[in-house]
């Protein structure tokens, strides 16, 4: 199992995990035993080709696909035969980044960051509304509170998913891709905020990625092939 080493909470625990597309005759197996821990504070970088498993398994951890076989632990709790409102729960808990960073274009840049408190009833509108703020702020975007996305640049954009991945301190975030769409100084810029900004809150990163640029800024990297992990490299 790839795994840390060492005394940090593991956050997610993945053993001998495995998943299928299709049935009967058509099923075709994509991933093969994946094992692999990822600890709190830890920054996890995949790579591989593209169409090796990586963002099948990422969509597994964060509960957007059901676990057929295997065990699949994501901050303590099992996924593998949990229901659907354990699963929904436990989405509760994780801070997710994509590619094309999915924000509501009818909302504004603090409306889209604070979305994720909705569901917490217990914090009333004016304190989301200030925790929204101030996340904007940590990501250097408090002249943009009122901006619409189309209104944004690629990389603001990007800085409003990262500081709506982080607003209710997430344990585990799920990064697919992030700088993919970015020019090389400001995908820098995005992932070295978002490691900033995680190792504050304390919290994981696993992230998907074809970008070489910037793998150095991972504790660990892990490289995916043919629904197989095959080979782990630590930077640090």
């Amino acid at each position: 199992m790839f795994n840390m080493l060492n005394s940090k909470q593991v956050v997610v625990s993945v053993q001998y995990l495995n998943h299928f597309f299709g049935q009967d005759a058509l099923q075709r197996q994509v991933l093969f035993d994946i094992n692999l821990e990822v600890c709190a504070g830890e920054v996890v970088i995949m790579t591989g080709p593209s169409g090796s498993g990586k963002t099948t398994l990422l969509s597994l951890i964060g509960g957007l696909r059901s676990v057929q076989a295997g065990s699949l632990e994501v901050v303590g709790q099992e996924l593998y035969g949990a229901s659907h409102d354990v699963v929904t729960q436990n989405r509760r808990r994780i801070g997710y980044i994509f590619q094309g960073h999915n924000l509501l274009e009818c909302l504004t840049a603090r409306q889209n960051v604070q979305m994720p408190l909705e569901m917490h009833p217990d914090i009333p509108d004016a304190d989301a509304q200030s925790k929204a703020e101030a996340m904007l702020e940590l990501v250097h975007l408090e002249h943009l509170f009122g901006s619409y996305p189309n209104q944004l640049s690629g990389g603001e954009k990007q800085r409003v998913a990262i500081a709506r991945a982080l607003i209710s301190h997430p344990q585990l975030v799920l990064a697919d891709e992030p700088t993919a769409a970015l020019d090389s100084k400001t995908g820098r810029d995005i992932v070295e905020l978002l490691q900033q900004l995680s190792r504050k809150q304390g919290c994981a990163i696993l992230m998907v990625t074809h970008d070489n640029r910037i793998l150095d800024v991972a504790d660990r990297r892990i490289y995916m092939e043919d629904g197989k992990l095959l080979q782990e490299v630590v930077n640090r």
